[in-house]
């Protein structure tokens, strides 16, 4: 059996916590062949007490369990702690929100075994919450058209892809081309698998691996994760290269401009009366086509899910994301001039 470093970086996520240590001590691989690896970013809630107990409690299991501390709290550092520390020649990321099946260390090194340097399965969201409009908010996150059409969310078939969630790597590959960029406060992963594929390697989608990953069970937490997200996509695609990302990264931005210049051009239209209907017209076409588009959309997931909240409501959290989306992109845009980043 080979030998392989699980990593797990958590900032207050004591609720998830629990969940994926089970995932992990019910792993059919050999528990003495993994070392598994805590990073805590500076919890305020009992997150690093959950993960010193576990430590404690199941250390004899394992290969090893490591315990760090991660004071600059961000993703990219944490993994960066991980990947420092790892005394193993595979890798594998985990996150508190992941749901694991207990073949998924297996999956994972057979498909390393196989011959790919890097390798992940299908995330298959989910929402932690039975109140209605949290189902719909997932029904949003999961349609192509309100979610992402990246591969990795979608297809259950064995490809070669751009980017993953919960990778498996070689130690090799991060030997090769380096650390995380820690200037990066999101878009890491993108960042990371753009310098993969650049050094030569390929990513590789497999149809045997698959996991759960809960999502922000609001609209409030999922509109400003979008805004997040759309703001470090601008930053990072300024500062670093547009490259890292897929087109479909800046639909939601081309559609922000786009309403913000249709509507600029229908204010300017009333000062001229006799043309205002034209002025107005571009906002009226671009609008409307929206508006149809969403709520065929909706009328479709209504019907597949007989929910006529999806009916009712899924047009206006879809847009909200877009608009999120779309508008975090833009200020990233505007931000990315007066960020300072620390060469890497």
């Amino acid at each position: 059996f080979m030998k392989v470093s699980i990593g797990i970086i958590a900032l207050n996520e004591e609720k998830n916590l629990p969940t994926i240590f089970d995932n992990i001590l019910n792993q059919t691989y050999p528990l003495e062949n993994i070392e598994l690896i805590l990073v805590d970013g500076m919890s305020t809630d009992n997150s690093k007490v959950l993960m010193s107990d576990f430590q404690k409690d199941y250390s004899s299991k394992f290969l090893q369990i490591k315990l760090f501390d991660n004071p600059k709290r961000i993703q990219a550092a944490g993994w960066n702690i991980v990947i420092e520390n790892s005394e193993c020649d595979v890798i594998i990321r985990l996150d508190a929100h992941a749901i694991i099946p207990c073949d998924f260390v297996s999956e994972n090194i057979a498909c390393i075994k196989s011959g790919e340097e890097i390798c992940g399965g299908t995330l298959i969201q989910k929402i932690d919450s039975d109140r209605k409009m949290s189902k719909v908010c997932l029904t949003a996150e999961t349609s192509m058209f309100g979610g992402s059409p990246a591969s990795f969310r979608r297809n259950g078939k064995k490809e070669y892809v751009k980017t993953l969630a919960l990778g498996c790597y070689k130690k090799e590959v991060f030997e090769t081309v380096g650390l995380f960029n820690e200037n990066l406060l999101r878009s890491e992963d993108n960042e990371m698998h753009f310098r993969i594929r650049k050094n030569g390697y390929k990513i590789c989608l497999s149809d045997n691996i698959s996991y759960e990953y809960f999502i922000r069970p609001t609209l409030n937490k999922m509109v400003k994760q979008k805004y997040g997200n759309g703001k470090w996509i601008g930053i990072t695609s300024v500062k670093l290269t547009p490259s890292i990302f897929s087109w479909y990264h800046f639909i939601p931005l081309l559609f922000v401009l786009g309403m913000i210049s249709c509507i600029i051009t229908a204010c300017v239209g009333f000062a001229f009366p006799l043309w205002t209907l034209w002025f107005c017209l571009p906002l009226i076409i671009v609008s409307g086509m929206y508006f149809i588009l969403i709520e065929f959309i909706a009328l479709v997931e209504a019907i597949r899910g007989k929910s006529l909240l999806n009916f009712l409501l899924l047009p206006l959290i879809i847009c909200c994301l877009h608009i999120s989306y779309g508008f975090g992109t833009f200020v990233g845009v505007l931000l990315a001039p007066f960020k300072r980043f620390v060469n890497y």
